[in-house]
C-alpha cells in the first residue's frame, strides 16, 4: 500500500488503480439514497480535495462514517480509480476508514459553516489555515519564499543573519520595541527611581530591529552580493489594513553598484518571482483571481511582461501637476509621494511599473548617497499598478566627510563608529532596497489585508495567538 498525499493523487502522479492511503480532514460529507457516502478529503497539500467513496458494507459505516462531520482527522485506505462525475478525474474506492480525531461539539466549531468573514477567521487565528483561503496563502507564501532563496542563490548572494536585538534605529522613525531584563513592573518610574541601563542585560539600550540593512552594509563591503530575510519589527500605535508591528523583510545589498544597478536587482527580482509563482501556483492563483481579484493574473502578467518606466522625482513631480486631476494630499517638490499619486503614474498615466529615482534629500535617510545638485539623493521607489510603493531603496553613501555631514546628531554619530569606519577601509559604492514580504505576498494574491497575509498577526491589543 502507498502513502500519498492528495496533491499526488490528483496530479496524476499515482497510477490508477494502485492501492493508497491518504490522511487528512474532512471537508465535507454527503450520503447517497444507493448506500454510500461522498467524503471530500483535504490535506493541505494542494487546493482542491480528494472524493472518497464509501460504500455502506464497510463496517464502521453506521457507527462512525454517517457520523463525520467538517474537521474530523480520518486515514482511509482503498483504490485510486477513474471518477465517472465531471468535477473529478479519479476518485478514491475506499477499502477502509478510520477515524483519528473527532470534532468536539461539532456545532461549536468555528469552521462548521461554508463561509467565513476574514474578521471572524481573525478571531480564530488557530483554525484558519484550515480555510480554502488561508491554505491557499500559506502555500503561495511558502513557494514565494523559496522562489526569493533560489534567486538570490543563483545570483551568487550569500545570505546573512542579521540581529534581531539592535541599538540603532535604521530609519531614524522611532517607534521601536525595547528589549530589556529590568523589572519596570516593580519600580518606581518616578524621577526618584531613575532607570539606569548600564543594569540591563546589555549594559545599553537595546531594541527589536526595524532593518537588518546596516548591518547588512558590513557583509556587503566584504562578500560583494548579499541579503538578508528575516523579521522587522515596529512599534506604531496602527490599526490600518497595511501595518504590522512583526513583519518580513527582504533586504539585498550590493557593492561595486549604483542607483541605476540597483533599480536593475528590484526589476528582475521582482519579474523572476512573480513568474515563477504563475508557473507552480496556478490553481491557487486561480482560486485568488476567481473570488478575491478578478485583475490578479492580468496584474501579475503585466508585472512580467513590462518594462519599468524610470523617471526622476521631479519629473514625477510635474506629471502629477500637469494632471489637472484632483488628488487629496498637495502635490509638490519637497513632499513625498502619496499612495494616491503613486497609484495614478502607474494605472492612469504610464499603466506598467514604475520606478521613480533621485528623491529631495530633507525627506531620506542620511545615509542615501547625496547627488551632485546637493538638494537630491540617489533614492529609488518601485511602484506598481494596483498598489503603489513595494521596494524602496537606495545608492549607500560611501564618502565619510559627506556620511558625517548628513548625520547632524552626534550620539548617533558617535554610536555608529562602526558604520563609519567601513567608510575609512576599501570604501566603494554600493546599493541596496527593502521589500516587504507581506507587501509582495498581497500584490500575488490580491489579498488587502497584510493581517491575512501573516500566520499569527501581531498589531497593536492584538497578540492573542
Amino acid at each position: 500500500m502507498l502513502k500519498t498525499s492528495v496533491h499526488k493523487a490528483l496530479g496524476g502522479d499515482v497510477p490508477v488503480h494502485s492501492t493508497i492511503m491518504i490522511q487528512g480532514w474532512v471537508r465535507t460529507r454527503r450520503d447517497s439514497k444507493a448506500g454510500f457516502s461522498f467524503v471530500q478529503i483535504h490535506d493541505g497539500s494542494c487546493f482542491d480535495a480528494l472524493q472518497v467513496v464509501v460504500d455502506q458494507k464497510i463496517v464502521n459505516y453506521e457507527t462512525e462514517i454517517k457520523r463525520l462531520t467538517v474537521g474530523c482527522a480520518v486515514a482511509v485506505s482503498g483504490e485510486l480509480v477513474e471518477s465517472p462525475g465531471k468535477k473529478q478525474q479519479v476518485e478514491l474506492r475506499a477499502k477502509s476508514l478510520s477515524v483519528i480525531g473527532w470534532v468536539d461539539e461539532p456545532e461549536s466549531y468555528a469552521l462548521a459553516a461554508k463561509h467565513h468573514s476574514f474578521e471572524h477567521l481573525r478571531d480564530n487565528a488557530h483554525l484558519r489555515p484550515r480555510s480554502n483561503t488561508f491554505g491557499a496563502i500559506s502555500r503561495i507564501r511558502q513557494k514565494l519564499a523559496v522562489a526569493i532563496h533560489n534567486y538570490f542563490d543563483k545570483k551568487g548572494f550569500v545570505w546573512v543573519n542579521t540581529p534581531i536585538i539592535t541599538t540603532s534605529d535604521c530609519e531614524g522613525a522611532g517607534d521601536l520595541f525595547r528589549v530589556s531584563k529590568l523589572d519596570f513592573a516593580n519600580r518606581n518610574l518616578q524621577k526618584t527611581d531613575p532607570i539606569n541601563d548600564q543594569h540591563d542585560f546589555f549594559g545599553s539600550p537595546t531594541y527589536l530591529t526595524v532593518s537588518g540593512q546596516l548591518n547588512l552594509e558590513c557583509y556587503c563591503l566584504a562578500l560583494s552580493k548579499v541579503y538578508t530575510f528575516g523579521p522587522a519589527f515596529r512599534a506604531e500605535n496602527s490599526n490600518t489594513s497595511r501595518h504590522l508591528a512583526e513583519f518580513w523583510m527582504i533586504e539585498p545589498e550590493i557593492a561595486f553598484a549604483d542607483l541605476s544597478d540597483n533599480a536593475d536587482l528590484a526589476e528582475n527580482l521582482l519579474q523572476t518571482v512573480a513568474r515563477e509563482l504563475m508557473e507552480h501556483c496556478q490553481e491557487d492563483l486561480d482560486f485568488f483571481n476567481k473570488h478575491h481579484n478578478q485583475k490578479l493574473l492580468k496584474r501579475l502578467s503585466g508585472l512580467v511582461t513590462s518594462q519599468f518606466e524610470r523617471i526622476d522625482y521631479t519629473h514625477a513631480i510635474k506629471i502629477l501637476k500637469d494632471s489637472n486631476y484632483s488628488f487629496e494630499f498637495e502635490v509638490a517638490w519637497g513632499l513625498d509621494l502619496q499612495s494616491e499619486h503613486e497609484r495614478y503614474l502607474t494605472e492612469k498615466y504610464f499603466r506598467k511599473p514604475v520606478i521613480v529615482m533621485n528623491y529631495p534629500k530633507d525627506i531620506k535617510a542620511f545615509y542615501m548617497r547625496l547627488n551632485d545638485d546637493n538638494k537630491t539623493v540617489a533614492a529609488m521607489d518601485v511602484l506598481v499598478p494596483g498598489m503603489g510603493e513595494i521596494i524602496g531603496g537606495s545608492q549607500r553613501e560611501e564618502r565619510l566627510a559627506v556620511l558625517d555631514a548628513r548625520i547632524t546628531n552626534k550620539d548617533v554619530r558617535k554610536e555608529l563608529w562602526w558604520y563609519r569606519e567601513l567608510r575609512r577601509y576599501g570604501t566603494v559604492p554600493h546599493s541596496g532596497f527593502g521589500l516587504g514580504f507581506e507587501r509582495f505576498l498581497g500584490y500575488v494574491t490580491g489579498m488587502d489585508n497584510v493581517r491575512d497575509l501573516i500566520p499569527f498577526p501581531r498589531t497593536p491589543k492584538n497578540a492573542a495567538f
